[in-house]
């Protein structure tokens, strides 16, 4: 539609003038495809099964077929027989389907049968037009909202609604759903075994880089929520961080014959370092990998020699896919949504998650701890199962450790520990004896200080973590040796081990 001027002299008037017909676009649709295919089924009901694990009433386009689809459902379901003569008595006398009755309706669906052979291929048709108007719905959604959004919906809070919606799009309903033969199961079975007995180390999980917590665990699994503990100044952040580097450096992929990567050894990391910055992160792991004190990096106390062996493993590191997102406070939902989003973009084979008690939950539970806890561990569990990656979330333990004399953490000492306990598949705990037998130190030349100053001799950079529970597998004590000025855990000389405990 354009306008022009027309008129005489200067008493020329704005008149609409009609350039060509406006045309609607028709959302992507095959009708032919939907009648075919509910012929198939009403000819022959087994042709149902072939197609009900992905297709519902509600991706076909017209209105009528998915009525029809409906209630040819209900009845194979039921155990009965769906055709044109049981179907019409579900349809008053004088109904009219696109001006006929409902008997000529059904009767004309079933003349237009497709092959048996053909009627799979018909229904992922009628399947991916489907995605393909709802992704139109979603992209009209977003630009409504867009231009009148409501004053208590923030852009962020719309992008993350979106991001949602398409990830749901992507991974829910897919047409390889449904059951999985036991001889399927147990291949997949057998086939993890075997890349766990090809893999260095023989692990069925991701290695961790620390031997004896691989051990215990068999490396990180697949789709776990591994809740790692500690009290402040135990070294869980560090924990953390070196296990994400010796991951995120160990990794190797190789192209599938479909054209997909699939990592082979260490995998891609996903950092949310909530209370850190990445600048922080960072200088950690530099501090850990060149071996130089990160506090005299941060105050710049370094020798020329230092400055060009930091140099070289930055231009090392540059290519590790180790990510790191800094945003302080975010939400759960938000969490899933950037999980997602880098799964998508860049692969995903372990997110961290640093820590627990800096996620808010939804509005609806904030002002009540315990549920919103409750909400952020089941979310997480939820995602790792989604995502199919470990994900190990750090969290704070309460202050009732310090008030015992014998300081190890148990399960009852993690906050709000029911829904932690309850969600998380592995809860391990970081425990430095040495740290609390420091606090202790009695006067030089007193009795006990000659048998305080050999039991921290014993305990020094020694670490404990604790796995106080384990779905997989067994518990246990992984002991790892600590550097506190690297913060840097490694593994003890073989030689080298715990003492007994001190009296």
């Amino acid at each position: 539609m354009t306008t022009r001027l027309s008129g005489a002299g200067m008493k020329g008037t704005l008149q609409k003038v009609e350039t060509e017909e406006d045309v609607q676009r028709l959302a992507p649709h095959n009708a032919e495809a939907e009648r075919q295919l509910l012929g198939a089924i009403l000819v022959n009901n087994e042709t149902f099964y072939r197609v009900s694990d992905f297709l519902e009433p509600h991706h076909f386009f017209v209105p009528p077929h998915q009525d029809v689809f409906e209630k040819i459902g209900h009845l194979i379901r039921a155990g009965k027989t769906a055709s044109p003569i049981t179907l019409k008595t579900f349809y008053p006398a004088d109904a009219k389907i696109a001006d006929l009755s409902a008997t000529q309706f059904l009767l004309r669906l079933a003349g237009d049968a497709a092959s048996i052979i053909n009627a799979e291929d018909y229904g992922r048709t009628i399947y991916d037009l489907a995605i393909r108007r709802n992704l139109i719905r979603i992209g009209e959604d977003m630009v409504n909202i867009a231009f009148d959004a409501p004053i208590d919906v923030p852009p962020e809070q719309q992008i993350d609604d979106a991001e949602r919606r398409l990830f749901e799009l992507a991974e829910t309903g897919r047409s390889e759903g449904g059951f999985v033969s036991f001889g399927d199961a147990l291949t997949e079975t057998i086939e993890m075994a075997h890349a766990a007995y090809n893999r260095e180390g023989a692990l069925s999980g991701i290695s961790t880089g620390l031997r004896e917590l691989d051990r215990l665990m068999g490396g990180l699994q697949h789709s776990d929520l591994i809740v790692l503990a500690g009290r402040p100044a135990m070294g869980k952040t560090s924990l953390a961080t070196n296990i994400a580097y010796n991951i995120a450096q160990s990794y190797q992929a190789e192209e599938q014959p479909d054209g997909s990567i699939k990592t082979v050894n260490g995998g891609v990391v996903g950092f949310f370092s909530l209370e850190m910055s990445a600048e922080q992160l960072a200088t950690r792991i530099i501090s850990e990998q060149a071996e130089i004190s990160s506090s005299k990096i941060r105050r710049g106390d370094i020798s020329e020699a230092e400055f060009e062996k930091l140099a070289a493993c930055a231009q090392t590191m540059q290519s590790v896919p180790l990510h790191v997102d800094q945003t302080g406070g975010i939400s759960i939902a938000s969490l899933v949504a950037k999980a997602r989003r880098l799964k998508r973009q860049r692969g995903l084979d372990l997110l961290i998650v640093d820590y627990i008690q800096l996620l808010s939950g939804s509005a609806k539970n904030q002002g009540n701890r315990v549920q919103e806890i409750t909400e952020i561990t089941t979310g997480l569990k939820a995602l790792a199962k989604e995502l199919n990656v470990p994900i190990i979330a750090l969290s704070q333990l309460s202050r009732q450790v310090e008030s015992r004399d014998d300081k190890r953490p148990m399960m009852s000492d993690l906050r709000e520990s029911g829904s932690i306990e309850q969600d998380a598949d592995v809860v391990m705990f970081v425990f430095r004896e040495e740290y609390y037998l420091s606090k202790t130190e009695p006067d030089e030349g007193s009795p006990e200080y000659e048998i305080w100053r050999d039991n921290m001799e014993r305990l020094k950079g020694k670490a404990e973590v604790i796995l106080a529970k384990q779905r997989h597998g067994p518990t246990g004590t992984a002991n790892l040796h600590f550097e506190g000025q690297y913060t840097r855990f490694s593994d003890l000389a073989e030689d080298d081990h715990l003492p007994e405990r001190y009296e």
